[in-house]
């Protein structure tokens, strides 16, 4: 799980800098897909076309086409914001699942998990700040990274439905190539040809990000997702220092004391849920 928020941090800090290169996030998420296939291959090879074979392609095709919303929204919230203040704010997601969990899932909600849920969103506001709302670019990117961890939420919600019957192979693959299909459709509408470095950061972005769906999968196999999801929240320590040394971006005050408070309501939730 360290590995995998590491990595995810990575791939947030190169779509940054290729999107600052005027590079649109069409391109950006098509080759995210393209060259996320790549770690696929030693799976696909061991295991057949069987390995993606799928029971439920529908359920896939809404899954990876909310997912797709999700990193488009994520991709341009860090275009707009530091990477710091975007990760913080995506914290929220368990929070975010659990709120979800009741209508969805019919699971049943305690009080003291709903009053968690109720100091996250508070600390969302924090992470923000006031000025994140202001209705400019700023408050449009706020808008994004919240718009995105709700999405990020309800496909986590839809993998708990989907994982009875598919692997996370699977899952990586199709959403893959629906989101090649997807976004390739709109390419050519704003495509500019990458150069040599472009093409590197392209390759490292998808690379990164295909090995890091694969490395989650393997820990929530490996142990209990309530033991290995409060690992997730070192991704906040390696996007800080990459928006330090890649864009001199320093964490704010509000930033890490929302943060904090974020943290301490998803750990409440987390370590609730395993308590039942």
């Amino acid at each position: 799980m360290l590995a995998a928020t590491s990595l995810f941090a990575g791939m947030d800090a190169l779509a940054k800098l290729l999107m600052a290169a005027d590079y649109s996030v069409v391109q950006v998420l098509f080759f995210r897909a393209a060259f996320g296939l790549l770690p696929l291959v030693p799976l696909v090879w061991r295991g057949g076309l069987r390995s993606v074979a799928t029971q439920r392609p529908w359920t896939h095709v809404i899954r990876s086409t909310i997912a797709l919303v999700a990193v488009g929204c994520f991709f341009q919230a860090i275009h707009r914001l530091p990477l710091a203040q975007v990760t913080a704010i995506g914290f929220a997601a368990p929070l975010l699942i659990t709120a979800l969990s009741v209508p969805l899932l019919k699971e049943h909600v305690s009080l003291g998990r709903w009053l968690a849920v109720a100091a996250g969103f508070g600390g969302i506001l924090l992470v923000a700040g006031p000025e994140a709302w202001a209705g400019d670019l700023l408050g449009l990117g706020a808008a994004l990274a919240v718009a995105g961890t709700f999405l990020y939420a309800l496909v986590i919600v839809l993998m708990r439905v989907m994982g009875r019957t598919e692997a996370a192979v699977t899952t990586v693959f199709w959403f893959s190539v629906l989101t090649m299909i997807l976004c390739g459709a709109a390419l050519p509408l704003v495509w500019r040809t990458p150069d040599t470095q472009a093409w590197g950061l392209f390759a490292a972005t998808g690379i990164l990000g295909g090995i890091a769906q694969l490395l989650i999968s393997q820990a929530v196999r490996l142990a209990p997702a309530s033991l290995v999801a409060p690992f997730d929240y070192f991704h906040i320590v390696v996007s800080a220092s990459l928006g330090w040394l890649l864009f001199s971006e320093i964490p704010t005050l509000n930033t890490l004391a929302g943060a904090l408070v974020v943290m301490a309501s998803g750990l409440y939730v987390l370590r609730s849920d395993k308590g039942r």
